[in-house]
């Protein structure tokens, strides 16, 4: 059945492109975090690996629910780890040693990264696109990574 409702299948088309480079973004970024809470060393291991549990776990649902508006706006979400590297604006780690500060300023890094484009984005769904919805629902997201980086900065004091 078609989706209809009020956006023009091209405008829908746009904002699923990009959200599909934001659900790249998502997975890369939930890899890295992932990476960082498997093989964190140092004295601070213990609470630096719950930290990066806690991150992983927003990520998770963030990934969900940029899949799930994809979906809702009549397209399937692509779901390809060559898909992903591909598409996201992330680098793959870089990092030579596996301490708490090189993983958390890799992690702040793309996590501004993300801010920075759905920050560039906002204006555009809504007032482009005609899609207040996504707009919205980016901001939410936006907020989201702002916190995750506030929290990431924080350790770097």
């Amino acid at each position: 059945m078609q989706t209809n409702i009020g956006i023009t299948e091209d405008n829908r088309q746009e904002v699923v492109n990009h959200l599909a480079k934001l659900l790249a973004d998502e997975y890369v970024l939930y890899t890295k975090t992932r990476n960082a809470y498997w093989n964190v060393e140092g004295k601070d291991f213990f609470e630096k690996h719950e930290f990066f549990h806690e991150q992983y776990l927003q990520l998770e649902e963030i990934i969900d629910n940029v899949a799930e508006s994809i979906r809702s706006l009549g397209h399937y979400a692509t779901a390809s780890l060559k898909y992903f590297l591909d598409s996201t604006h992330l680098s793959e780690s870089s990092r030579e040693l596996n301490n708490s500060q090189g993983f958390i300023k890799e992690l702040l890094a793309d996590h501004d990264s993300v801010i920075i484009y759905l920050r560039e984005n906002v204006n555009t769904f809504a007032n482009e696109y005609k899609d207040l919805v996504t707009s919205v629902f980016i901001v939410g997201i936006m907020k989201d990574h702002e916190k995750m980086a506030w929290m990431l900065r924080s350790h770097l004091k």
